[in-house]
């Protein structure tokens, strides 16, 4: 039995210590799902969740003063058990001071994460030793950033990436054509090329290459339809190049655009992330125009000077995200640091309205309100005066 779940991990545990600890976390989960008492066995059990709250993490985050590196990384591999292995990863990069969000399916896992500098060698070893991210691509981040993450969030989920495919229906593993850099820019020059942008308004919104299309979608499934509605006349006669972030919804894209006909398909390899460090290493054109949008605090790396997009509430030139200072509102948008200032921070004067009630008051006014999606609900509102 112990030998099935080490397997289902994909981890070489090689510490006598570590596999002790791992085998009575193992333990422990076995007896819980068959309503045993564990009591005994809990106390030497290890945490699984986090016990700080982001304010309380970035406190110690300034004190440590230390230097972290935000990256990003996924992989495609059959998980046995994704709850078995959620553990594994969180009881591992809890030891080693890593934070980010991480999401773990029977399909794979993608992770985005702080990792302290000076542990990042351990941390390496540790990815090294789980078979299916041996030489795993390491998106490192362009732009670093202290609280780039908060929390250690490790999460079970139906899929990697949200996209709502049968996966049954098609071959996931007929991709597209990777291509690197030097190659991306000559393709793109190809008037026989459509260049698609498989990101978010949001997010194309604030940087994107030239010439690509930019579909209006608050999801990357709602995005799916769309392109292939789109291009339905050109499925043999167009190469349809695609890119996003750091890879891995053009992964899913490209697969799922072959099942549907089209002939000619090519992702970029590593995304935007990589893109723009190959584009830096080689000294190669740079064809992306503005900011890279990023699931974290950052909320965005600047690859080129180019202010494309303006702040939603005044109209002037601005590329900088925030979340909306209402914690019931919490509404993603544009704001300039003038208007930041006049609007505290905030999307609306109803908004602003709640943030000077007393925080009891507050809180009731949120009783009953969901919480799922909130850091990144997405930009759009009729409060924004100079949304597009």
């Amino acid at each position: 039995m112990l030998r099935y779940y080490f397997f289902v991990l994909g981890a070489k545990v090689k510490s006598r210590e570590k596999r002790f600890l791992l085998t009575i976390n193992i333990m422990i989960n076995f007896a819980q799902s068959i309503k045993i008492n564990s009591f005994h066995l809990k106390k030497y059990s290890m945490q699984l969740y986090n016990k700080l709250s982001a304010k309380e993490r970035e406190t110690l985050l300034e004190q440590a003063g230390e230097e972290r590196l935000t990256l990003s990384f996924y992989q495609y591999a059959k998980i046995g058990n994704p709850q078995l292995f959620r553990n594994h990863l969180f009881v591992a990069w809890f030891e080693q001071d890593v934070l980010g969000r991480i999401y773990v399916a029977y399909e794979g896992i993608n992770a985005q994460l702080s990792v302290p500098a000076k542990r990042f060698k351990e941390f390496k070893e540790f990815l090294d030793g789980i078979y299916f991210l041996k030489d795993v691509r390491l998106n490192i981040a362009i732009e670093q950033d202290l609280k780039s993450f908060l929390k250690l969030k490790v999460k079970v989920r139906d899929k990697i990436v949200a996209d709502g495919l049968n996966d049954e229906t098609f071959d996931v593993t007929n991709k597209g054509i990777h291509v690197d850099a030097m190659k991306f820019n000559e393709l793109i020059e190809d008037p026989n090329v459509v260049l698609v942008d498989m990101r978010n308004h949001y997010e194309s919104e604030i940087g994107h290459f030239k010439n690509a299309v930019t579909p209006d979608v608050d999801t990357f499934r709602d995005s799916l339809d769309i392109i292939e509605a789109d291009l339905k006349d050109h499925k043999e006669d167009k190469k349809l190049v695609m890119y996003c972030t750091g890879g891995i919804r053009c992964e899913k894209a490209s697969a799922y655009y072959k099942h549907k006909g089209f002939k000619n398909v090519f992702q970029l390899e590593g995304g935007i992330i990589e893109y723009a460090r190959q584009v830096e290493n080689q000294g190669l054109e740079n064809k992306f125009i503005g900011k890279n949008f990023v699931f974290d605090h950052r909320r965005g790396e600047r690859i080129t000077e180019d202010v494309i997009s303006h702040c939603h509430q005044c109209g002037e030139a601005c590329d900088t995200h925030t979340n909306c200072a209402n914690e019931a509102c919490h509404l993603l948008f544009i704001q300039c640091e003038k208007c930041a200032v006049a609007m505290e921070n905030c999307c609306s004067d109803e908004c602003v309205e709640i943030t000077h009630l007393p925080e009891e008051e507050q809180k009731r006014l949120r009783q009953g309100i969901p919480n799922s999606n909130k850091i990144f609900k997405k930009g759009r509102s009729e409060k924004l005066k100079f949304k597009k």
